[in-house]
């Protein structure tokens, strides 16, 4: 019993260096900066509650609250702006700049904690709000800041370690938030993967041909597609591979590497074909935060101690109840 409760601590609170975390705050952080400047110039007409809105947003959030009244929503937010005076408008643009900043905050590492519980909270709110309107990259980016979080910050490339000489908490649990981490991927992916294999669209290539001929992503002419059609089924074959692989290949030393890379390379590709750059990137950081390359030394002393003391933190009901 104790010989497996050492394993298990020892898989859940690896020695890990806090390179995967300053990986996901920079990462995540470019990601939040670039998805708040694309939509600069929509945010009101996207998020407005009236008529002049794309699509109102309390219509969703209507929807939204037959799902869950908890689910954090901007009409909270348009809500509490109200009973100061303050008009729509001033709230939602006060909203993406916060959103901005915090993302600038994350990129610089200051403020860290603090920026990250923003981000995460003003995305969530942004993207429930106009539910109709979001799609994957939301649920990543929510994903994402959510870990980053959670996670033992600062790390040591951030503004909050080098010039406020704030040390993380808790930092025996880097690693066992990468690990989590790297858990929720392989799920995501493998049943992702599992899913398309189900069907036929993807071995035949027809799913890939219809998402590229569909606005707003056929990037790719029809006639380039007409001369590649061949490889369409040879695509869509090795997407089913790499995603249901995901799991199984990933966590093997000798096809860590190899498997990475072609995850990256699909991500990149379907940000290319289908101008789905910020979704692209997201996937890109989770993947390198998660199964990056490790820095040399990991296996320090120092790393060695902490991730002793994780497991002594496992171990002390089993020891207590034997005594």
């Amino acid at each position: 019993m104790r010989a497996w409760k050492e394993r298990l601590g020892a898989f859940f609170f690896p020695a890990e260096s806090d390179t995967w975390l300053a990986t996901l705050r920079i990462g995540l952080a470019l990601q939040i900066i670039l998805y708040a400047l694309s939509l600069r110039n929509d945010w009101h007409y996207l998020l407005a509650g009236g008529a002049e809105a794309l699509a109102s947003r309390d219509l969703s959030e209507k929807i939204l609250s037959l799902e869950s009244p908890l689910v954090p929503r901007l009409g909270w937010l348009v809500g509490l702006g109200t009973r100061f005076g303050l008009l729509e408008d001033t709230i939602l643009t006060i909203t993406w700049t916060c959103l901005l900043f915090a993302g600038l905050g994350l990129l610089i590492g200051l403020f860290s904690r603090f920026s990250a519980i923003v981000a995460w909270f003003i995305h969530l709110c942004a993207s429930k709000s106009g539910g109709v309107l979001s799609y994957g990259v939301d649920n990543f980016m929510t994903i994402g800041v959510f870990y980053l979080m959670l996670s033992p910050l600062p790390d040591q490339y951030s503004l909050d370690q080098r010039w406020r000489k704030l040390q993380p908490k808790n930092g025996q649990l880097l690693g066992f938030f990468q690990r989590v981490l790297q858990l929720h991927l392989s799920v995501i992916y493998f049943f992702g993967g599992l899913t398309k294999c189900l069907g036929s669209g993807w071995w035949d290539g027809s799913n890939i041909w219809r998402a590229l001929i569909r606005p707003p992503s056929n990037i790719v002419t029809p006639e380039l597609l007409l001369h590649c059609k061949a490889l369409l089924p040879i695509a869509g074959i090795s997407i089913c591979i790499l995603e249901t692989g995901y799991p199984f290949f990933i966590w093997l030393k000798r096809t860590r590497l190899i498997w990475l890379v072609a995850i990256i390379a699909m991500h990149v590709a379907i940000g290319v074909a289908m101008g789905m750059y910020l979704f692209a990137f997201v996937m890109i950081v989770l993947n390198l935060a998660a199964f990056g390359p490790r820095p040399g030394g990991v296996q320090s002393e120092r790393l060695a101690g902490v991730s002793q003391k994780a497991v002594w933190l496992v171990e002390k009901p089993v020891n207590k109840a034997g005594d």
